[in-house]
């Protein structure tokens, strides 16, 4: 059968069912769709007098002999495409099947000028050109999903996000070669989905039969019955109540997206906090302007998906830390959830995040909390404000305080080792074989510290982003609120009755020294003779030569100048 005679008998099908129209729905029709613009259509935009149906796009006789019976001319427009940093696709300028659905839709061509009646005779409309709005496109795609590039296999294996286009369900339509192009997703003579399209996009259906998010069927977003405000998409409200009905359309747009790179209705961080404001979802906002956080709201699309988390330029966004593809929710939010027991494993909330591992490697998706802190926390540090510079100073590079060969460290990247030599652990940290960044840098105020916000480290109204108080000034005056930090772990009673270090109860209540200044809350790296039990002294507090030398259990010597007083060979033992 030849192409011409397949052309007619389609031609042939809408006549009889346009005919026929109580046989088929009304919505599986032309004529009850917007496409019908003749002047019994029922859209806004249509003709003044003309009630042919199909004459705006086909024709019988006197039509584009390159596409047989089609009754537009095609726009020569060369267009502003889509482009991203993430993107694998060769994007090219649309192609046929686009300019046929682009020749009204980029607003360019009059919508009454047809072939068949020639230039000087178009059909006559309420409006000449397509209107302002979501359906006029312009020549600006860049904030369209791209079209005019080819889904193949090639691509695929290039894009660990895409199917492979064998798995991609028949009803996207792609051209001979795999190309797609605006006819993919849309049959312009079908609306029974709405917008044309041939997969309902309800639950991100129509999205995820051509990407794979890893983590998504399972992810909070994808599950959530919590309704989507209409901020989100600049007042206009969502299509559907929920946000797991309205899925990948709560945060992207396919058309005229509010911030093109990735399609989404707004810049990420604005996005993230129109839900989250303690109406919609978890209240981010409210620990956004405490004492000490990550500030977001200052690195605005600072943050891009494909850079190196080796060489990334300091920012932090809430995707640095989150994926919202497969972010996971934690109703509990117990400190006796799967992730906290285990080994130091990142909680539901961070699910399938890049990081960096304690060897200092890459990974796409990290397994422990620490890996996701490393990113900005390890060699290429990003600043932390009133950092206490120390006596062996790796200037915030974490990984390196915590490696495999640091002296001494709390157990974070590895098990906790000779808890004997630390009689003031209270029983519960006793059984603890690892602790988690989370267990100290975290919101004071969180769901698993008894509070009733967002658990992580997001504000805190506690210095350098800590669940608790952790005083570093020097002649702080000792007391459970000062150290409180400390003391979740480290018996108080113990520690003021120098169960380990004689000098403990001197040194902090009397001389009114702060632990810090002694002791590093990380790691340190060096001879363990000289920086065990996390010795690394505070160069603001400690001066003179600042040696330490271990010398067994509970016994060694100091020499260093501390409040004016010089310590020689200052030696101690407990029995």
């Amino acid at each position: 059968m030849g192409c011409r005679t397949e052309v007619i008998l389609f031609v042939a099908g809408w006549a009889f069912a346009f005919a026929h129209g109580g046989q088929a729905r009304a919505d599986q029709s032309v004529v009850n769709s917007k496409h019908n613009l003749s002047a019994t259509g029922p859209g806004t935009v249509r003709a003044l007098h003309e009630d042919e149906v199909c004459i705006f796009c086909h024709a019988p006789h006197r039509t584009d002999p390159q596409t047989p019976l089609w009754n537009r001319y095609n726009p020569t427009t060369y267009y502003r495409i889509y482009s991203s940093s993430t993107t694998d696709a060769r994007i090219d300028q649309p192609g046929p099947a686009s300019k046929m659905c682009l020749s009204c839709h980029d607003g360019s061509i009059a919508l009454g000028l047809v072939q068949s009646r020639g230039a000087t005779d178009p059909i006559t409309m309420n409006q000449p050109f397509m209107p302002s709005g979501p359906s006029n496109l312009t020549n600006n795609l860049a904030d369209d999903h791209p079209i005019g590039f080819r889904f193949d296999r090639q691509l695929s294996n290039r894009d660990p996000q895409l199917r492979s286009p064998d798995l991609v369900s028949r009803d996207i339509k792609l051209g001979p070669r795999g190309e797609l192009e605006c006819t993919a997703c849309h049959d312009p003579h079908n609306n029974e989905l709405g917008n044309f399209l041939r997969v309902t996009d309800e639950r991100g259906t129509l999205c995820i039969t051509c990407h794979d998010m890893k983590g998504w069927r399972q992810s909070a977003h994808a599950l959530s019955n919590r309704s989507v405000p209409p901020t989100v998409n600049n007042g206009v409200s969502p299509a559907r109540r929920s946000l797991s009905e309205n899925a990948c359309g709560s945060c992207h747009a396919a058309h005229s997206a509010g911030h093109p790179e990735r399609l989404l209705h707004d810049r990420p961080y604005d996005l993230c906090m129109d839900c989250h404001n303690g109406l919609f979802g978890r209240d981010m906002q409210g620990v956004a302007n405490l004492r000490s956080g990550h500030r977001v709201q200052r690195w605005r699309d600072a943050h891009d998906p494909a850079e190196s988390v080796l060489m990334q330029r300091i920012h932090v966004d809430c995707v640095d830390c989150h994926n919202p593809h497969a972010v996971r929710d934690d109703p509990l939010g117990s400190r006796l959830s799967q992730w906290d027991i285990g080994r130091n494993r990142v909680p539901p909330a961070m699910q399938e995040v890049a990081g960096i591992t304690s060897a200092g490697t890459p990974t796409e998706r990290a397994n422990f909390y620490y890996e996701v802190c490393f990113r900005c926390h390890s060699d290429n540090p990003a600043p932390v404000r009133g950092r206490i510079i120390r006596q062996r100073d790796n200037w915030g590079n974490i990984r390196r305080e915590l490696s495999a060969t640091a002296a001494s460290s709390h157990p974070i990247t590895r098990q906790a080792r000779n808890q004997n030599e630390v009689p003031s652990l209270t029983p519960q940290a006793r059984q603890k074989t690892f602790i988690s960044c989370q267990d100290c840098h975290n919101n004071p105020d969180a769901r698993q510290l008894g509070g009733g916000g967002p658990n992580g480290p997001h504000g805190s109204r506690y210095e350098f982003l800590l669940a608790d108080r952790y005083d570093t000034a020097d002649f702080t005056v000792e007391s459970a609120q000062a150290y409180a930090l400390c003391y979740q772990c480290h018996d108080r009673n113990s520690i003021l009755g120098d169960e380990s270090f004689t000098f403990h109860r001197r040194h902090v209540v009397d001389a009114r020294t702060p632990c810090s200044a002694c002791h590093a809350p990380h790691g340190v790296n060096g001879p363990r003779s000289q920086h065990s039990a996390l010795i690394n002294f505070d160069l603001r507090i400690v001066g003179g030569r600042r040696f330490f030398n271990d010398t067994g259990r509970f016994s060694g010597s100091c020499t260093l100048t501390c409040h004016g007083v010089n310590h020689v060979n200052f030696t101690y033992t407990n029995p």
